[in-house]
């Protein structure tokens, strides 16, 4: 992977190769972001620049030999290591899962990973043995580069097994690189994180997002958009609701609140059967929306509720994430909806969409906010003086 290919944090791109030509490598860093931002991804490019026989100013050429064998993570001198299922599993058992994983996402999370591994609801962990074997992996010269790397994914697994990792952190070899990616410092021993160079990665744009999204899903501008604000910078999760994103959410989020305001009990009935069968006797824009489904659509009224509270407390000030005619729908709201009640909606639908991910009944728990949403709209609006 080329830097090129990353999208986003140039700046950490440009200060790593920069510390390259000034022969500054530190030997231990930590690329310590959240998920979905791309310290992964970040990391492959890294090495890859890294293993180079001929690097250009700002990248790997992507042509030498060093390049062709990185591309496919097969060069001898770059190791890997993650976490595995077993209390004697080592990662080179799963390399060739691993390599088939990072290169169809390279923004994988650990779930992903451990699913891709079949492990159903065994627990992940990097093991006293996989210790063991990254010391001798890394206890050799480099075979045909100049550096040696090792790409340590998520050593928060680690737990107290990271011990037996600090003198081979303090006294590597010369040129090797040890590269930790880590979601949460919080969990990674200060034994490590203090003899390591500490590189934060930032969240992700939106905007970066949305255009990658574009031009790597074919996406139009506006899902892509509406995406992009949904997940908070993860592009792993914004990858996932591109098949699971449906087009109509907008309008059925907004037809879902007619109908509870006025608070027929028919129509209201109608509605969820069309939520969860795609069925309704009059509308045709209703589609048989799964479990997955439903909590997308849950998630898409939270960001449209956050947004226009954004919008309500900050009286056209703040800048709002919406798109031309949800903001058209978003000031026709204002009328009718106060702070107190936007923020039991907000609450009630984060609610829901924890109930319908642990399968609860969709009918019975649609049904029943549709109530409340109707008794939260209909009670007046608390003004602020």
């Amino acid at each position: 992977m080329l830097f090129k290919e990353v999208f986003g944090h140039e700046k950490i791109k440009q200060h790593l190769v920069e510390s390259y030509r000034a022969e500054r490598t530190a030997h231990a860093q930590i690329f310590l972001g959240k998920e979905g931002n791309g310290a992964l991804a970040l990391a492959l490019a890294y090495a890859q620049f890294l293993l180079c026989e001929q690097p250009a100013d700002q990248d790997a050429c992507g042509t030498c030999g060093a390049c062709r064998k990185t591309n496919k993570y097969v060069h001898p001198d770059l190791h890997f290591s993650y976490p595995t299922v077993g209390s004697k599993a080592i990662s080179t058992n799963f390399i060739k899962e691993w390599r088939a994983a990072i290169t169809e996402n390279p923004y994988l999370n650990a779930n992903q990973w451990l699913e891709y591994l079949g492990a159903e609801n065994k627990q992940g962990n990097i093991t006293k043995d996989e210790c063991v074997s990254i010391v001798q992996r890394l206890s050799y010269k480099a075979l045909e580069g100049r550096f040696k790397i090792m790409i340590l994914w998520l050593p928060e697994y680690l737990g107290k097994e990271g011990n037996r990792l600090l003198k081979l952190i303090e006294e590597p070899r010369p040129n090797t690189v040890f590269l930790l990616i880590s979601e949460e410092e919080g969990k990674i021993l200060n034994t490590i994180l203090s003899r390591c160079q500490l590189v934060n990665i930032p969240r992700l744009e939106d905007e970066q997002i949305a255009k990658a999204l574009e031009q790597n899903k074919n996406l139009s501008a506006q899902k892509a958009q509406t995406i992009a604000y949904l997940v908070e910078g993860n592009y792993n999760k914004a990858c996932a609701l591109v098949e699971d994103m449906d087009d109509n959410n907008a309008t059925l989020f907004v037809d879902w609140l007619r109908v509870c305001y006025q608070g027929k009990p028919q129509e209201m009935v109608q509605w969820v059967e069309g939520i969860v069968s795609g069925k309704h006797p009059q509308k045709d824009f209703f589609t048989k929306m799964g479990r997955k489904d439903q909590v997308v659509f849950l998630q898409y009224a939270l960001y449209f509720l956050k947004e226009f509270l954004s919008l309500q407390l900050g009286g056209g000030q703040l800048k709002v994430r919406l798109q031309k005619a949800e903001l058209t729908t978003a000031q026709n709201m204002l009328k009718v909806i106060g702070v107190d009640q936007l923020q039991e909606l907000i609450t009630l639908f984060d609610e829901t969409a924890f109930h319908v991910e642990r399968n609860g009944n969709p009918r019975i728990l649609f049904l029943d906010v549709s109530i409340k949403i109707h008794h939260i709209l209909r009670r007046p609006k608390l003004v602020v003086q």
